[in-house]
């Protein structure tokens, strides 16, 4: 990696105001010296900003600036260099080529990132933050992201990597000095710490709220036929999205929308009526629709408020217990059949009253679809891959407890450094090549 020079153009395909191509390696300024001539001839002061003309031979390509960032004060630890163009695809095109035929190589996905890990600039965690940050639709799994790449999840890994060091330096002492230190005084000690350090571990973990901040809330309008749900899915996304006929099972297929609320976005999916029928398209839509409300974060059951409860009604009322759901009453603008009295609603359940018509009555529905999709700022690990490590160390804590109790301390050392090799997996310390390809190839190239 050292003795290469890799270059990529950094911003966002297609046309725009300023198109910018980095270099990053030992050989990072002198392929800018060859490409670039500054308007003044006077050397590039590191981290400055100069006005200049791109050449190719004496062929005048575009008149950009340019700037040095000589390490190891720089992104990757290493010298950079970026030429900041104007933003045509030609150009841009044109530039990276000069950089590659005057020794640059082409930048694999993430790769910048990943030299300014492997240089020890940042841990694993916070490079998977700057692809968060990138990826960040809301203000919310921003929020979540930065607090990632400012440490959060590092410190607290790290911490409980030092707690677990002291763990088995006790663990070592009981093995190598069996005559002063009695087995089983060092597990009445150990044992204690062993169990509250897993149990602080899986409290740190939140699957859900990973997820969430990750890819979203996923949102399912469930109910009978001519419901309303298509027109509520319209009103919500404030668009046209499915089609809307006074034809019952007029949605036959899923119909799906995003929306941002409070920070943070929303998948919503109109389904399918619930409904017993011979049409063999329509028992592929009722599947669906049952499918999605399985798969769903939150199930919104919609009734029609004009006509009384049936059967079917409750049936799905009924199905929904236990789940994360609400119940929505929807065309209030109609004489009303039921209340939010006569539904038999699921425990913890809201039950809100609508029309999809009249946006004003909706604001009491958003607010909901806004709570259910809040995170709390205080939640410290915010990945997937995060959470199934911590998980993993947190078990093999509680078979290491276990070990100690039935069988000998000794026999829990085994754990305990498995423990802590899935603590070194979220920081980076210790790590497999192929993750790290896994976890880079994730980003855009140029990053």
């Amino acid at each position: 990696m050292n003795d290469t020079t890799i270059a990529a153009i950094a911003t966002a395909p297609g046309q725009g105001g300023v198109a910018i191509v980095r270099l990053s390696g030992p050989e990072a300024e002198s392929i800018l010296l060859r490409v670039f001539r500054p308007a003044r001839n006077a050397p590039l002061t590191s981290h400055m900003l100069t006005y200049g003309h791109v050449f190719d031979g004496e062929t005048l390509l575009d008149e950009c600036m340019a700037v040095i960032m000589r390490a190891p004060r720089s992104y990757t630890r290493e010298d950079v260099a970026e030429l900041q163009l104007h933003g045509g695809v030609y150009i841009c095109q044109r530039v990276l080529a000069l950089c590659l035929e005057n020794g640059a190589r082409l930048a694999e996905p993430g790769e910048f990132t990943r030299r300014a890990f492997l240089n020890g600039r940042i841990d694993l965690s916070q490079a998977e933050a700057v692809m968060g940050l990138i990826a960040a639709q809301g203000a919310q799994s921003h929020r979540a992201a930065m607090r990632q790449l400012q440490g959060g999840a590092s410190s607290f890994i790290r911490r409980a990597a030092d707690a677990l060091y002291d763990i088995q330096a006790g663990v070592a002492a009981c093995i190598d000095y069996p005559e002063e230190i009695e087995e089983s005084e060092a597990a009445a000690d150990l044992l204690p710490r062993i169990e509250a350090l897993a149990h602080q571990i899986d409290a740190a973990c939140d699957e859900r709220a990973a997820r969430i901040l990750q890819s979203g809330l996923r949102v399912a309008l469930c109910g009978q036929p001519n419901v309303g749900k298509s027109s509520l899915l319209n009103a919500l996304l404030g668009e046209e999205r499915a089609i809307v006929t006074p034809i019952p099972g007029t949605t036959r297929d899923m119909v799906t929308g995003d929306m941002l609320l409070g920070g943070s976005i929303i998948h919503l999916t109109d389904t399918a009526g619930l409904h017993a029928t011979d049409d063999p398209v329509e028992q592929l839509g009722v599947q669906r629709a049952r499918r999605a409300m399985e798969e769903a974060d939150l199930v919104l059951a919609v009734l029609d408020a004009s006509r009384p409860l049936d059967g079917d009604d409750r049936q799905l009322l009924q199905a929904l217990a236990g789940r994360t759901c609400a119940v929505v009453l929807n065309k209030s603008d109609l004489p009303a059949a039921i209340t939010a009295q006569d539904v038999p609603a699921p425990v913890n359940a809201p039950v809100l009253t609508v029309s999809a018509g009249d946006e004003a009555t909706l604001n009491p529905l958003k607010d909901c679809l806004a709570q259910a999709a809040a995170v709390s700022d205080s939640i410290i690990l915010a990945q997937p891959r995060h959470v199934e490590a911590a998980r993993r160390a947190a078990r093999h804590l509680r078979q290491a407890a276990e070990a100690a109790r039935m069988l000998s301390v000794d026999m829990a050392s085994i754990d305990l450094q498995a423990a802590q090799l899935a603590l070194a997996e979220i920081t980076g310390d210790e790590v497999e090549e192929r993750l790290l390809d896994r976890v880079f190839g994730l980003f855009c190239v140029g990053k």
